[in-house]
């Protein structure tokens, strides 16, 4: 009886969670593959690790999207796997998403293995020691797709807090390989952002984020940096990529506390677009937290689901 009631669970599960990817765009999440955890030399002499999952369920006869997804200050690759929700998709979706490590902080205790990235102004000692983040990734990416049949047309980078500041640098500095962002709870931190190409971006940031403040400044949280504004972060990119400097507002018909911005007619038909959750704080959004995290950036949001609705963005927004 036992196991007949937890595979009804089991049936249960899978038939609600079938219901929302499909209101969101993408394929029903499937039980996740573990991951793997693999090292690479970059071209500054470093040894980084990161953690790959591949789908067994991959389709092999074409090329496949690659998602690099990057964790906040303070966690790390496979906390970012566990807590994100993108292995999920990647099985429904058929896509290929690794999970790179930044610079440990070096304590010891509960945050021996707290990373963070050197995304310009934040954070820890990336910054501090000037690691080469953007050489790191630009180098992962090249191993991934010489290893797997990666569609350069559709590599996409994701990111939450320092890893979303992450991800702005690299759609700065490396738009020759980096097609659309997605990323919540982070800001633009560097300055003379030029992308060599048109860059499609998708910013979700809640108003009662007290880490990174939706209008900039120093927050609650562990950086100790004084952010820029996430709502001019996301004008600045706009203005980059060459969009309508007038945008479009419209507040969700399910949800009332979610309202997107968007800026059309950018060149090289890209998009941006910035969605604000009132009533959200800075913990990624629709999926539990571990008690650790929920110090770190308190209590999730859990009616916004961040990696659905950014996957969505990214997938619908490859290089024409």
């Amino acid at each position: 009886m036992g196991m007949r009631k937890a595979r009804i669970r089991v049936a249960i599960a899978a038939g609600i969670l079938m219901a929302a990817t499909t209101m969101w765009g993408c394929g029903p999440a499937r039980e996740p593959v573990d991951s793997v955890t693999q090292t690479l030399t970059t071209p500054d002499g470093q040894t980084r690790s990161y953690h790959l999952h591949v789908p067994r369920t991959l389709d092999t006869t074409g090329a496949a999207p690659l998602l690099v997804a990057l964790h906040g200050g303070f966690g790390s690759g496979t906390q970012f796997e566990a807590s994100s929700g993108f292995d999920d998709l990647a099985d429904a979706n058929g896509f290929v998403v690794v999970y790179p490590d930044g610079t440990p902080i070096r304590r010891r205790g509960a945050l021996a293995d707290a990373r963070t990235w050197n995304g310009g102004n934040c954070c820890g000692p990336a910054v501090e020691e000037q690691v080469d983040d953007v050489g790191f990734i630009s180098a992962l990416i090249d191993r991934v797709a010489a290893d797997h049949h990666i569609d350069a047309s559709r590599v996409y980078v994701t990111g939450h807090s320092n890893g979303a500041i992450m991800a702005y640098r690299l759609a700065c500095e490396r738009a020759d390989k980096v097609v659309a962002v997605g990323v919540q709870a982070g800001a633009l931190e560097i300055d003379g952002c030029r992308p060599s190409r048109p860059v499609s971006l998708m910013h979700v940031h809640g108003l009662a984020d007290h880490n990174v403040p939706i209008d900039g400044g120093a927050g609650d949280g562990f950086a100790g940096v004084a952010f820029a504004s996430p709502r001019e972060s996301v004008r600045t990119f706009a203005g980059l990529d060459g969009c309508d400097p007038t945008a479009s507002e419209s507040v969700s018909a399910t949800n009332a506390d979610v309202t997107t911005t968007t800026w059309a007619g950018c060149d090289a038909g890209v998009e941006v677009r910035f969605v604000t959750v009132a009533g959200a704080g800075h913990a990624w959004m629709g999926h539990p937290s571990t008690p650790r995290a929920e110090r770190l950036t308190g209590p999730p949001y859990m009616g916004f689901d961040s990696a659905a609705e950014i996957w969505s963005f990214l997938a619908a927004h490859p290089r024409i």
